[in-house]
C-alpha cells in the first residue's frame, strides 16, 4: 500500500501485506467467509504474523530482531518438541509401568541421545539464530537433560559405578565402569535426586516465564515441576530404602512416587503433542486448527 507520508515511515515499521482486492478493483473486505479465509496469514516470509500465530509458531511473545531470519530458516520449534516428545512419552509410559515396561528408560538410551539431546539442541541453536530466547534456553535445557539423563544409564560413564566402594563388590567387574551394584548406593540415589530438585527449580521459572505464552505450554511447566518433584522424592526414598532394609515405607513410597511422576509427565507429553499438532497445522496453513 502506498503511504501518503513516506518520510514519517520507520523501516522496521514497514508489514507485508497482502492485496485482497478483486478484479473489478473493488476491496473484498472481511465482509463474507471466503473473504475470511484468505486473510489467514501464511508465513513469515509472506504476510505480517499476528501475535497469537506467533505464539503457536514459536512458543514465545514476538519480539523485535534484526534482519530477515525468519523468513530465511524453517521454523526450528516443531523438530525440538519431536525430541522432547518422542523422549518423554516412552519413558513415561516406563516409570507407571505399563505392559510390563520398567527400568527408568534404560531401553530407550539411544532414544535420549539421538531424539531428546541432538534434536533439541539442533532445535535449540535454530531458536538462538533467529532470536527467540525463551524457547532457546527451555530446548537447550531439556537437550542436555536428555544427554545428561542417557549418559547416566551407560555403563562406560560410570555414574553409579563410582559408588561402589566394596573391594569384593567391585572385584566382580575387574576394574570395569559400571558395576550395577552403584545403583543401590545410597549416595548414589541421593545424589541423583539433587540433579532432578534443581531440574524442577529451573521447570518453575520456565514456568512464571511461560504465563506471558500461553496455557498449554504453562500446564506443560506445571506438570514437569510435580513430576521432578515426585522423581526427586522417589530417589531420596530410595536412598532411605537401601541405607536401611527393613525400612518397608520408603520403599513404598518410592514405588508410589516413581508411578506418579510418570504419570505427571505423561500429561506433560499429551500437552506437547497438542502443541506439536498445532504447530504442524499452523505452518501448513491447514483447513483445521
Amino acid at each position: 500500500m502506498a503511504n501518503a507520508h513516506p518520510g514519517n515511515v520507520h523501516p522496521d515499521d514497514v508489514r507485508v501485506e497482502k492485496d485482497f482486492h478483486g478484479a473489478n478493483g473493488n476491496s473484498s473486505g472481511y465482509d463474507n467467509g471466503s473473504d475470511d479465509a484468505l486473510t489467514r496469514l501464511k508465513t513469515a516470509g509472506s504476510v505480517n504474523i499476528p501475535p497469537e500465530l506467533f505464539e503457536k509458531l514459536y512458543l514465545s511473545p514476538e519480539n523485535r530482531v534484526k534482519g530477515d531470519l525468519r523468513k530465511t530458516f524453517g521454523n526450528p520449534t516443531p523438530i525440538a518438541l519431536v525430541g522432547f516428545l518422542l523422549s518423554l512419552t516412552p519413558l513415561s509410559c516406563d516409570l507407571m509401568g505399563w505392559r510390563g515396561a520398567g527400568g527408568n528408560g534404560a531401553a530407550s538410551t539411544g532414544v535420549f541421545f539421538f531424539f531428546g539431546a541432538v534434536l533439541m539442541i539442533l532445535g535449540a541453536i535454530g531458536e538462538w539464530i533467529i532470536g527467540n530466547t525463551f524457547p532457546f534456553v527451555v530446548f537447550g535445557t531439556f537437550g542436555a537433560f536428555w544427554g545428561a539423563f542417557g549418559g547416566t544409564l551407560v555403563p562406560s560413564f560410570n555414574a553409579y559405578g563410582a559408588y561402589v566402594t566394596d573391594p569384593e563388590v567391585a572385584a566382580a567387574y575387574m576394574g570395569n565402569p559400571g558395576n550395577a551394584a552403584g545403583l543401590e548406593s545410597p549416595a548414589f540415589n541421593a545424589s541423583f535426586a539433587f540433579f532432578l530438585v534443581f531440574m524442577g527449580l529451573i521447570c518453575f521459572i520456565f514456568l512464571i516465564c511461560s504465563l506471558r505464552t500461553n496455557v498449554v505450554f504453562v500446564t506443560i511447566f506445571i506438570t514437569l515441576v510435580c513430576a521432578f518433584a515426585c522423581l526427586a522424592g522417589a530417589y531420596f526414598n530410595l536412598a532411605l530404602a537401601y541405607e536401611n532394609p527393613t525400612n518397608v515405607s520408603a520403599a513404598t513410597n518410592a514405588t508410589r512416587l516413581v508411578v506418579a511422576g510418570g504419570a505427571f509427565t505423561f500429561v506433560t507429553s499429551l500437552a506437547g503433542w497438542y502443541i506439536f499438532f498445532a504447530i504442524m497445522l499452523a505452518s501448513l496453513d491447514f483447513p483445521l486448527q
